[in-house]
């Protein structure tokens, strides 16, 4: 809880800040002082506490603050972006009226001269002053309008777009892995995986059943569920993962802990896994004997379990020391960063989410600052990892640039 309340907390100096710039850009620059400008700041100020006080208060129970406060979480970042990218040309366009407006100024001239008449002394009028006036501020407020109007519309349909690709049906990836110690009586051996199904506020039952669903067409020899599985407690989500217990392999389905589930009662939430149906793998391995060959298949604790108390972390030698090494092993284990460890144990393949391929690009960049693998196959001091984007969100309901997934892994032999 006092992760989550930090969390909260962080989020909430980085989410002012950045209300603080749109109401500038939103607010301040389009509108003259007055009414319009103060409903403006109001609405900014109200705003800006919606984000944290939805996190807050969706820990709470106060679920119906989700979608007006994840959702606003969303348009936010998108207006955000388009802002900053229009930053340039906003720079530009200015500094060029800048410069049309001083085109215009009138030059200095000689004095003129003094006209005497009956009422006395008169001067005549500044030269240019009606035909060269400053049009610069009108031209500002239309262009910093302009921009406004822009990046609202463009914020508002790729929210759209990623709303409607976050509730839809997961995609299939189905991606075909060669492991040089894979038995070729086992080649072809299949593992269903999926990750970050977050059930919680915004996703209930109904979200479980179509993912189990889906899991069981493909008559998998192996279903992994790597972790993030829920976002609250048995109490409150036990009847949305009851689904899980349907699940359908041949050799058996399985499951690690996310960081998700240490704010969520990792300890009720593993027993409950496991009276699902669901084998809980705590850096521990399980023997897989099929078509006459053996594959060794591990698991670990998620990372984040290092100091909060609540169970043990990782532990990669209980998982896999004193293993036959001819034997090919697949480990889960929920991060993709969990791979560094692993290569130096032997993992022939590590099965991953959380990082739900980034969710909403651009921020999957910042994603690939803390993970060595973002979405799809790639390899980490020579084990190959598989990192699947995820059946769910975390957050807002939208996904822009990497659509809800579950995996279909075939092991080959090399």
């Amino acid at each position: 809880m006092m992760a989550v309340l930090g969390f909260v907390a962080v989020l909430a100096l980085v989410t002012g800040l950045i209300h603080l710039y749109l109401w500038k850009r939103l607010v301040r620059d389009t509108t003259t002082p007055g009414r319009w400008r103060r409903i403006g700041g109001i609405a900014a100020l109200v705003l800006a506490l919606l984000v944290p006080v939805t996190l807050a208060g969706t820990q709470a129970g106060l679920y119906w603050l989700a979608w007006p406060g994840y959702l606003w979480l969303a348009l936010m970042f998108y207006l955000l972006v388009v802002l900053v990218v229009l930053e340039v040309p906003m720079l530009v366009a200015r500094l060029v009226l800048r410069r049309r407006v001083v085109a215009a100024e009138p030059t200095t001239a000689a004095p003129e001269p003094v006209l005497v008449g009956a009422a006395g002394p008169t001067e005549p009028p500044a030269a240019g002053a009606v035909a060269a006036p400053d049009h610069d501020p009108s031209r500002r407020l239309l262009l910093a309008r302009g921009a406004a109007i822009f990046a609202g519309l463009t914020a508002t349909g790729v929210t759209g777009y990623g709303i409607r690709t976050a509730l839809g049906p997961p995609h299939l990836d189905r991606v075909r892995i060669p492991l040089a110690k894979l038995p070729r009586s086992m080649d072809g051996l299949r593992i269903a995986t999926v990750s970050d199904i977050h059930l919680g506020p915004l996703r209930g039952r109904a979200h479980t059943e179509r993912i189990v669903a889906a899991i069981n067409r493909l008559d998998a020899d192996i279903v992994a569920v790597v972790g993030d599985l829920v976002d609250g407690s048995v109490a409150e989500l036990g009847s949305a993962a009851a689904p899980l217990r349907g699940l359908r392999s041949r050799y058996g389905s399985f499951f690690v802990t996310g960081n998700h589930e240490y704010y969520s009662g990792v300890e009720e939430w593993v027993q409950e896994v496991d009276r699902l149906g669901l084998r809980v793998l705590q850096n521990r391995r399980q023997e897989i004997q099929a078509r006459g060959g053996v594959l060794d298949l591990a698991g670990v604790n998620d990372l984040t379990a290092v100091g909060t108390g609540l169970a043990a972390g990782p532990d990669f030698a209980a998982a896999l020391g004193d293993r036959d090494p001819s034997r090919p092993v697949v480990l889960l284990a929920h991060q993709p960063l969990a791979a560094k460890e692993a290569a130096r144990y032997g993992v022939d393949l590590q099965l991953s989410g959380h990082t739900h391929g980034g969710q909403m690009v651009p921020f999957n960049l910042a994603v690939g600052l803390e993970q060595p693998v973002v979405s799809g196959l790639g390899e980490v001091d020579g084990t190959k990892v598989y990192v699947t984007n995820g059946a769910g969100f975390w957050g807002p309901p939208v996904r822009v640039g990497a659509e809800p997934q579950i995996s279909l892994v075939e092991l080959r032999s090399a």
